[in-house]
């Protein structure tokens, strides 16, 4: 079911692979696995460049190349911008000269200075880690995903990389997430089957697939999500391309 609009005060941005930029209803930039210039598919205008101002708040699901790409120039660049991530990550980025970073791990809820902004940290089933250039492998602890709580009581649930787990039904009872944004790609995280299944245990109204069409081996598309979600579905797909947003 395709749509338009959510109707929450929230400005949704779909950067292309995992990338996301949200402007929550207080006017707070969020960036969540910023891959920019590096991506092969984030257009232009949201380059390092251009969001170097302007952001707020950027979370770190894990450290693998795909999600972090430029993670470092952007934080090392911002005058504002503050990182939340796990504690194995914020030493890797302390060594980087990152100092802007909130350190947290899963379960916790933390509020952002200067904002009112609830960002409760969850579990994922994947792994973490960075490969440097010599090759040399830095294993970021453990995957995560994240809650968003804003203002106005929208809620908002990146599951990161992750397979499907029987506790989405745990935190769709608990946090209570309108909106899923949920990896559909296949191979390296849920296909479309799974993430169908995941939107149905958390009991969203909307879904906002990622994690697929940046290579060919990503092959799950919204359309099959759809499919695999059914005609009857209440469930709203957001087929968002690189550079379109929702709001």
């Amino acid at each position: 079911m395709h749509m338009n609009t959510i109707n929450k005060d929230t400005t949704i941005t779909y950067l292309g692979h995992a990338t996301v930029l949200i402007k929550s209803p207080c006017g707070k930039n969020i960036l969540i696995d910023p891959w920019l210039n590096t991506s092969p598919v984030c257009p232009a205008d949201f380059y390092v460049e251009n969001l170097i101002d302007i952001v707020d708040i950027v979370l770190i699901t894990h450290i693998h190349n795909d999600h972090i790409g430029d993670l470092i120039p952007l934080l090392k660049g911002s005058t504002k911008a503050v990182a939340i991530c796990v504690p194995e990550v914020h030493a890797w980025l302390a060594s980087k000269g990152v100092t802007r970073v909130v350190e947290m791990n899963m379960g916790g809820s933390v509020v952002p200075a200067g904002t009112s902004i609830k960002v409760s940290m969850t579990q994922a089933f994947h792994t973490s880690s960075f490969t440097n250039d010599d090759g040399t492998v830095i294993h970021g602890g453990l995957p995560v995903g994240y809650v968003l709580e804003f203002e106005n009581g929208f809620t908002i649930y990146d599951a990161g990389d992750t397979a499907l787990f029987g506790d989405m039904d745990l935190i769709g009872e608990y946090y209570q997430p309108d909106l899923a944004i949920l990896p559909i790609g296949d191979h390296y995280t849920m296909g479309p089957r799974a993430a169908a299944r995941a939107a149905l245990m958390l009991a969203v109204d909307y879904v906002l697939p990622i994690h697929y069409g940046t290579f060919p081996i990503l092959a799950g598309t919204p359309e099959m999500l759809e499919d695999e979600l059914g005609e009857d579905s209440e469930v709203q797909v957001l087929p968002l391309k690189p550079g379109q947003s929702v709001a």
